[in-house]
């Protein structure tokens, strides 16, 4: 197994909120990550997306670009038009070396929306899975014969949330179609971290650790207020600081003789929730249960 750890920027500059981390610099960023013992990390909107700026950026950091966040909008649109769309994205990974492309379907998406809420988020209808699905299939077919994995990121707030949800995305969708397992998203969606590894291990392409604080989140649910507000009221965190038990889930994932990046995650206000000592935290919690797994 070759495990490799990184962050998500997230921690201290959010996409969604982008006055979450405003004032963070990319050097402040990178050199966080640098100290804290990561080997590389996920795009974010403190990066230049030209390789020709980004690549000694990186190398000064002596980091590797994961990958980053691709939305899409398959349900509007056919393959080749998306095809064609990420081809900027997808250019700039090459670029960097990067060996994953995460994806999440956006075009109904409502994580991002202040007025949602936490019990609310868009859902197919049976008949519509199919297309979805074989949608899918295309768009992964063409970024793995472009040599890197593909991965799904299910997501609140998105068509691929809850345990029947992601089922119906393993039905309609072929065998490298990946996954992105969030540990975080899954709780809260009421999946099984665990069940995905035993059910669809040859499925998890990438993993996205953070922690969850349920009383939090049940009580933004109750509500009825919006993911936006659960993530600034810290519903989330990184390992070792919330309720979910970690090591189950690393003997799972050395079981299936996982290889690939770890991203340690916490979606939430960094001027409350220092990014470098919470992902430190991360890092460290995950490492010392990737020992005693036999992960590492």
């Amino acid at each position: 197994m070759t495990i490799r750890w990184g962050a998500s920027p997230i921690a201290w500059a959010n996409d969604d909120m982008p006055e979450l981390g405003d004032d963070t610099t990319l050097d402040q960023l990178l050199t966080d990550v640098r100290k804290i013992g990561f080997d590389g990390v996920e795009l974010g909107n403190k990066f230049p997306r030209d390789p020709v700026l980004l690549k000694p950026i990186m190398k000064r950091y002596s980091l590797d670009i994961i990958g980053g966040w691709y939305g899409s909008s398959l349900l509007t649109r056919e393959a080749e038009a998306e095809i064609a769309a990420l081809q900027p994205h997808l250019a700039l990974l090459k670029a960097m070396g990067s060996t994953v492309f995460i994806l999440a379907e956006t075009s109904n998406a409502v994580h991002g929306d202040r007025a949602s809420h936490l019990d609310k988020h868009p859902t197919l209808q049976t008949e519509e899975w199919p297309q979805f699905g074989e949608r899918l299939n295309r768009v992964a077919h063409y970024v793995t014969d472009n040599g890197l994995r593909f991965a799904y990121h299910h997501h609140l707030g998105t068509v691929v949330e809850t345990q029947d949800e992601l089922e119906q995305f393993f039905a309609h969708t072929d065998d490298h179609v990946g996954l992105v397992l969030d540990t975080g998203h899954a709780i809260y969606g009421g999946i099984d971290p665990i069940a995905v590894i035993r059910h669809w291990s040859e499925r998890v392409a990438h993993v996205h650790c953070k922690d969850v604080r349920s009383k939090r989140y049940r009580a933004y649910l109750t509500n009825g207020m919006s993911f936006l507000d659960g993530v600034m009221g810290g519903m989330f965190t990184t390992p070792g600081d919330g309720d979910y038990d970690y090591a189950p889930f690393l003997m799972e994932l050395a079981g299936m003789d996982y290889s690939g990046w770890i991203v340690i995650e916490a979606e939430q206000d960094p001027a409350i929730a220092n990014p470098r000592d919470y992902s430190q935290l991360g890092l460290d919690t995950l490492k010392s249960l990737a020992r005693t797994s036999g992960l590492i």
